[in-house]
């Protein structure tokens, strides 16, 4: 796969130099790591390459979070293998929960709020990769609108549906 010029965009209206990776260094180095799994045709392809510890560890999150969380929108909302998909949603899974733990910043918004407000941009992306995609994309695009407290008067149903079809998809003890 390639990476799209929104990405592409996405990645060049932040200065990650300026923000604190989950590393302990600048956060310059995030645009490759979501670039590599964007364009990872096998798992070997990503060796090396993860978002864990730099975007998310265990749940926490850190100052560059928030923008890594609009670049997987962004990619979310376009053409993505099905391997960076499932890569991409695990990450945005462990954001979002994690996203309750922190206080304000500076700006008034602690970075939980920041990324549920991108998550929330693309709420019906996520809807529609959950309910096209895997019975695992559909648990995971569940899990991230649950605790994210995406989808306002709609929540439930989706939610109900997105599991319904996980369900569905893993009778027998068969993941499809």
């Amino acid at each position: 796969m390639v990476v799209s010029e929104l990405v592409r965009a996405e990645l060049r209206r932040v200065d990650w130099a300026s923000l604190k990776c989950g590393c302990g260094a600048s956060a310059e180095h995030v645009p490759l790591l979501i670039e590599a799994i964007i364009t990872a045709e096998t798992p070997r392809d990503m060796i090396g390459y993860t978002l864990d510890g730099h975007v998310e560890e265990s749940t926490i999150i850190f100052e560059c979070t928030p923008p890594a969380v609009g670049v997987i929108m962004a990619a979310l909302a376009g053409d993505l293998s099905t391997l960076a998909r499932g890569v991409l949603l695990q990450t945005l899974s462990f954001v979002a929960a994690g996203s309750g733990d922190d206080g304000p910043t500076g700006g008034g918004a602690g970075p939980g709020e920041a990324c549920g407000h991108h998550a929330r941009e693309g709420f019906w992306r996520l809807v529609e990769i959950g309910l096209t995609g895997t019975a695992e994309d559909a648990e995971t695009v569940a899990d991230i609108c649950a605790y994210f407290g995406l989808g306002g008067d709609k929540a439930a149903f989706y939610q109900a549906e997105l599991r319904a079809r996980m369900r569905a998809k893993t009778k027998r003890g068969r993941r499809v």
